[in-house]
């Protein structure tokens, strides 16, 4: 398959099979069903949801675990990860696309989500994926992402130009003037009881 980046080559390729791996912890479930009960209590409404780079799907499985009656969708990548995600019975709609190449035909989720995966992107492409997000929402939009007010590139597990950390929601805040913040806060990997990998997250609404 062709791709725009070479970030989206690395994550369809092995290292996206190994990174499937890594991340399968019954720790990593548990801390993602309790940061997704404080982000639905502060939303109402919420019957579909879609998440930008499901890979295997623990964010939705929270999501389903929290609330079985949203519909909820997924678009991913990885072909590893298609698999295991095709396993989700109760999952909608499975899109195996990259995020650059994602176009929704005549769909809108009252609630689309990130979580993780804008500091993978090429920032080149970020105005392509703000937009999708932006787009692909009738309500929330959530980012969950390393967080630094000023862009920044930092090494990710030997691989240079692999990994950035910006003001996500600061950007999509200044490009849309009818997004509003609902909430944000911080996990730190060192949690005693619910860890996530240092996340600041931003939840945000269309006014």
């Amino acid at each position: 398959m062709d791709y725009k980046t070479e970030q989206e080559s690395f994550w369809a390729g092995s290292f996206g099979d190994e990174y499937i791996q890594r991340n399968k912890t019954d720790k990593l479930e548990k801390s993602n069903a309790v940061f997704f009960s404080k982000v639905l209590q502060r939303t109402t409404g919420i019957t579909t949801s879609l998440e930008f780079g499901s890979n295997i799907g623990l964010n939705l499985k929270a999501l389903h675990y929290l609330d079985p009656s949203i519909k909820l969708s997924a678009i991913e990548i990885n072909a590893d990860a298609i698999k295991e995600l095709s396993e989700l019975e109760y999952l909608d709609k499975i899109h195996h696309h990259s995020i650059l190449d994602f176009e929704p035909k005549d769909c809108i989720w009252d609630m689309v989500f990130i979580k993780g995966v804008l500091i993978h992107i090429n920032p080149e492409y970020l105005p392509v994926v703000y937009e999708k997000l932006y787009n692909c929402s009738s309500r929330y939009v959530l980012v969950a992402e390393y967080y630094n007010p000023t862009p920044m590139e930092i090494n990710y597990r030997g691989h240079a130009g692999k990994l950035f950390k910006r003001d996500f929601a600061g950007e999509l805040l200044d490009k849309y003037s009818d997004l509003t913040i609902v909430d944000y806060g911080f996990v730190w990997r060192r949690d005693p009881n619910f860890p996530q990998d240092d996340m600041t997250w931003f939840l945000l609404e269309k006014k």
